[in-house]
């Protein structure tokens, strides 16, 4: 068994990443000598660990039996090296993470290249989309997660919070009437970020609640994407802060009933549970917290 321990890492890091390209990338290998690795796996067991297609590979069912156990084998292994690497005077090691795409230049993002830049020997491998990524399935460290977090058998920490403002282009705030009052925007075109729901709660200075649904006629999935479209006076649009008052300060854009507030964003680091880099991850988790990343940052 002794003689495979490297077969079986190969193994897993290829399940885990789902191709054999992106695993020799990050092994520092040629393609053929991962695929050549897990046929002589394969040979050495006898029996087909995966299916391969042009397009993706799959677990055959004795592949998904022998991943379940190697992983562990492999998790331990990753968990002690790092438990050693944390102890050492410069910690290092490689942490995949996911953030959504309009937190590519913020504060979040600073602190982030801070963390590179004190720990030099930590590889940072960045996923920014707008999309949820599935930790598991993608091999994520660590996932930055904005909103209202569901329930997840996840560990989670909430990082801070953000506020949001509503806002629109000068040009399309003047085609009417201005707004006192939330109910006064019953008429006016949104443009709706298609991953959270259409119905909009809004609180005044004295605490009254109000909750008004939005006439859509253009749908985003991308926070930027509904920024640039509110400053080509398209309808109103509900921002992160940070994002909304770049485009306030050069005059694009105009915040919309002021005196109204709408419910904050959380921002939470979100990882899975017995975590092969844990240490590397509860470092950056740690370090993200202590930025004081408050709403006023971002």
């Amino acid at each position: 068994m002794i003689n495979h321990l490297r077969h079986m890492a190969v193994f897993t890091k290829v399940v885990d990443l789902g191709s054999f390209r992106l695993t020799a990338k990050e092994l520092g290998l040629a393609p053929s000598r991962v695929s050549q690795t897990i046929s002589d796996l394969e040979s050495f067991l006898g029996v087909t660990l995966l299916h391969r297609t042009t397009r993706k590979l799959s677990l055959t069912k004795e592949g998904n039996t022998f991943y379940k156990h190697v992983c562990q084998i492999s998790k331990s292994a990753e968990a002690g090296l790092n438990d050693i690497s944390s102890l050492a005077a410069e910690p290092k090691g490689t942490l995949k993470i996911s953030l959504p795409a309009f937190l590519a230049s913020s504060h979040m993002s600073s602190a982030i290249a801070e963390f590179a830049k004190k720990f030099p020997k930590i590889t940072l491998n960045l996923i920014y989309s707008d999309h949820i990524m599935n930790i598991m399935d993608e091999g994520l460290d660590l996932s930055i997660r904005v909103g209202w977090l569901e329930d997840s058998s996840m560990v989670a920490r909430k990082i801070s919070e953000s506020s949001r403002l509503l806002v629109a282009g000068k040009e399309f705030i003047n085609r009417y009437k201005t707004p006192v009052h939330p109910h006064d925007l019953k008429n006016w075109d949104w443009i709706h970020f298609s991953m959270r729901s259409n119905t909009i709660e809004f609180t005044s200075a004295t605490n009254e609640t109000v909750s008004i649904i939005e006439n859509s006629r253009i749908n985003v999935n991308s926070a930027w994407a509904m920024s640039y479209f509110a400053t080509k006076n398209l309808g109103l649009a509900i921002l992160p802060e940070h994002l909304a008052l770049e485009h306030i300060a050069t005059g694009k854009l105009v915040h919309v009933l002021p005196n109204w507030t709408l419910k904050p964003l959380g921002y939470y680091a979100v990882w899975p549970n017995n975590s092969r880099r844990e240490n590397l991850t509860l470092m950056l988790v740690r370090f993200l917290a202590e930025r004081g990343l408050s709403s006023d940052t971002f």
